[in-house]
């Protein structure tokens, strides 16, 4: 009974994991093992995938009877992917071992075995997620997170790869602030900037609004820096004096305190609604 197996995605000690199968195989004498299909490379490099279009190439040819792979995970990069390989091998008369799981496809009902898999996916997702908020979490409590010095438009690097104040776009930063304390509202800033010939942090001609109400809204021009702060986390961490200030708190508060104005989004008793007029600085400077 010929015995081929496979292993996807790169790990620490593949090596140990080839040779854990391989003395699995051999404890059944009818099972002989033929290849080894191991991809090494994960979905964020591109990877075709050649070694798993190889094996569901020789299944189709009838090369195999019996796939072993370590595990679920192992076996396809994506629910829908695991599913469909499932069940194109199912139709060759091919039987799939996770030997981790210790199913067996063969013996396994077929419902029972989507089940499974979509459980153990989901279950996968939810463990890698918690464990990337831990590692952020336990970063930022340390002191070590990169976060804290990520490079913003208005900062350089120094020869450390520390943040300094990149002066001439900082005059920028604090014109934005100026501008919107002056009455401006976000179009007119933009249209403001280009008048002065002053380009976008992507180098364009025209800035967006995403990138002005982003600086206005950015605290780490003063100096400090929170993460986490759009978490669901009720624990937030906060870096005082982390980088040279380009704004004082004095005029950030105060631009906080005109956005929440100019909003045309109001909180009363019947829940949230939009004001029939959108803030204008043509309106405002009027008189």
């Amino acid at each position: 009974m010929p015995c081929k197996y496979k292993q996807h995605r790169a790990t620490s000690k593949p090596d140990c994991q080839v040779s854990h199968l391989t003395r699995l195989t051999a404890t059944v004498p009818q099972w002989l093992m033929s290849d080894v299909y191991m991809d090494i490379a994960t979905s964020k490099t591109g990877s075709s995938r050649k070694e798993f279009n190889r094996i569901m190439e020789d299944c189709r040819s009838h090369k195999l009877e019996i796939v072993i792979t370590k595990n679920i995970s192992r076996f396809g990069r994506d629910t829908v992917e695991i599913l469909e390989a499932f069940n194109q091998l199912k139709a060759f008369g091919i039987s799939v071992i996770f030997e981790q799981e210790k199913l067996d496809t063969e013996n396994t009902d077929c419902d029972l075995m989507v089940s499974i898999i979509e459980c153990i996916a989901q279950a996968e997702n939810e463990s890698r997620s918690e464990n990337i908020r831990m590692g952020i979490k336990y970063r930022a409590v340390a002191g070590t997170s990169k976060f804290y010095d990520r490079k913003c438009y208005g900062y350089k690097y120094d020869e450390n790869g520390h943040l300094v104040i990149d002066e001439e776009k900082a005059k920028n930063v604090k014109l934005i602030f100026d501008l919107y304390l002056g009455g401006q509202s976000v179009v007119g800033i933009i249209k403001e900037l280009k008048k002065r010939k002053i380009l976008s942090p992507k180098g364009k001609e025209n800035w967006n609004k995403r990138s002005i109400e982003w600086i206005l809204s950015n605290e780490k021009y003063t100096g400090d820096v929170e993460l986490l702060k759009s978490s669901k986390s009720a624990v937030h961490y906060l870096a005082s004096g982390n980088s040279p200030a380009i704004i004082s708190k004095k005029v950030f508060e105060a631009v906080q305190i005109e956005k929440g104005q100019r909003s045309n989004v109001v909180r009363g008793e019947n829940g949230v609604k939009r004001k029939s007029e959108k803030y204008s600085s043509k309106r405002k400077n009027k008189k």
